[in-house]
């Protein structure tokens, strides 16, 4: 599914009002490349090996959802919802999830190269492998987060709470 197919995508551009239900909904491997998605309700959607590069899902609500092997390269998800979401192997590359809630949530082999995780709320998340290369981590919580073997090579955890 190509985002010129989406009807709200082009709706939202003249009324930002509209927040879309996908509650549920199965979305593997759709091409959502630069999708406005702001405040959108994705919870417990399957997205696995989805490409949102770029997408606007700021503020969206994606608990529980699966994003494994998801694209999310410059994606927007500052003060997202993501609780318990599985993350695993995605791309986070540049990615924006400042004020994020990933409480527990699985970043296994997470590639968040210059990923910006200002205070975002990473308690009991699992970040084995992680590739967290110049991330921005100042004043995230990482209180009883797995990161074994994760790469936080020139990442900023200044005021970080671990």
């Amino acid at each position: 599914m190509s985002v010129a197919k989406v009807p709200w995508n082009s709706l939202r551009e003249s009324d930002l009002s509209i927040e879309p239900d996908l509650t549920g909904a199965d979305l593997h491997e759709t091409h959502l490349v630069r999708a406005n998605l702001c405040r959108a309700a994705l919870s417990e959607a399957n997205l696995t090996g989805a490409d949102l590069s770029a997408a606007n899902l700021s503020e969206a609500h994606l608990s529980r959802a699966e994003l494994t092997q998801a694209s999310l390269t410059e994606a927007n998800l500052s003060r997202a919802d993501l609780p318990s979401t599985d993350l695993s192997e995605a791309h986070l590359l540049r990615a924006d999830l400042s004020e994020a809630e990933l409480m527990s949530a699985d970043l296994e082999s997470a590639k968040a190269v210059r990923a910006n995780l200002f205070r975002a709320d990473l308690m009991g998340a699992e970040l084995t492998g992680a590739n967290l290369t110049g991330a921005d981590l100042r004043e995230a919580d990482l209180s009883g987060a797995n990161l074994r073997g994760a790469n936080l090579s020139g990442a900023s955890l200044y005021r970080a709470d671990t």
